[in-house]
């Protein structure tokens, strides 16, 4: 099955993906989330944590779609880049420590990249981690295939050696999975183990998240939300590629919720870790694989968590987005949004 649509160009948005945004807000956030079956979503979950109140779970249509399973709150989802948040949280948990240092060079830990990577002496682990090191994201090469990523990052890293810099360092932003799985191996160098093993150790442990995991072979299929993409009746749960830092993971909706619930109030770190972190990375963040859009995020307003999975992507492809492109994540961000205007009305 190809997937097709993946770069976008500047277009206007259909007309379906506009009716999700203008149609009226139903009294409740259930009524919501059944009614964004109605304009083509195959499986949704959502989790709301406001401060105050019991966890709410709000689901609709299919965790099994071939099976006809229903949705289930439980369920593990691929996260994709959400995957980021924890390495940013590792990354200024162990720069407070001294065990790296953000102002360390790519140089520095792999003099092998210099002349493979540009600008590898002006790379520092802040730029990696901020998307501004101007590195090539490997995911945008020609030869990157989404159904059948690589097991080993060599071959993932290989798609942009001895390719030239987007910018400059520090010249301005631009997202970069390659910045990321750059990260994953400085971890792993300046901890001597791997970094899976300090993010369970010191954040997934302490706040008892026992439903996130770090790659497809740690999970039961059977335990994870079927995801399509648009149009195709292919189930892509099945897809593997390798333990990566750019977006491997996999949770539940309840361990991302808590996780970001904790990163946000100021109990998963340090006062002086927080203060390093705000410095580098931000607070929430959306996650795109094949079949599967995730967004969580902190609504201070309202002190509120809501973290949303959905098993479609792709279909007609708008706007600007490079991977989360597409009439069935254009839903599923209407569809969040008119969720915590809910949520803000009550």
């Amino acid at each position: 099955m190809p997937i097709v649509g993946l770069v976008c160009a500047t277009v206007i948005p259909p007309w379906d993906i506009f009716i999700p945004w203008m149609a009226p807000l139903p009294d409740t956030v259930q009524e919501e989330v059944v009614n964004a079956l109605d304009h083509g979503l195959d499986g949704i979950a959502v989790h709301v944590d406001r401060a105050g109140e019991e966890p709410a779970f709000y689901t609709a249509g299919w965790k099994d779609k071939a099976a006809e399973v229903p949705a289930d709150p439980q369920a593990l989802f691929k996260i994709g880049s959400i995957t980021k948040l924890y390495v940013a949280t590792a990354v200024a948990k162990l720069a407070h420590d001294g065990t790296l240092s953000l102002d360390g060079t790519l140089a520095d830990y792999f003099p092998e990249l210099v002349g493979r990577i540009e600008h590898a002496d002006q790379i520092s682990v802040r730029l990696l981690v901020q998307h501004r090191s101007g590195i090539p994201n490997y995911t945008d090469d020609e030869d990157w295939d989404w159904l059948a990523p690589p097991i080993d990052d060599d071959a993932s890293l290989a798609l942009i050696l001895d390719d030239p810099a987007d910018f400059a360092p520090d010249a301005r932003y631009r997202y970069s999975n390659t910045n990321y799985l750059l990260l994953g191996r400085i971890l792993d160098q300046a901890l001597g183990y791997d970094y899976t093993h300090y993010i369970r150790g010191e954040i997934l442990d302490p706040l008892g998240l026992t439903d996130t995991y770090f790659a497809l072979d740690e999970v039961s299929l059977d335990d994870l939300a079927s995801g399509y993409w648009y149009g195709y009746e292919d189930d892509l749960k099945g897809v593997r590629g390798g333990r990566n830092t750019a977006g491997s993971m996999i949770a539940t909706a309840r361990d991302v919720a808590v996780f970001l619930r904790a990163l946000n109030d100021g109990s998963l770190l340090s006062d002086e870790e927080q203060v390093l972190y705000s410095s580098i990375y931000e607070y929430g963040h959306t996650g795109w694989v094949p079949g599967y859009y995730s967004i969580a995020r902190y609504h201070e307003d309202i002190d509120a968590v809501v973290v949303q999975f959905v098993g479609n992507t792709g279909g007609e492809t708008w706007g600007l987005s490079v991977v989360t492109g597409g009439k069935a994540t254009g839903i599923s961000n209407a569809v969040y949004g008119r969720i915590v205007r809910i949520l803000r009305r009550q």
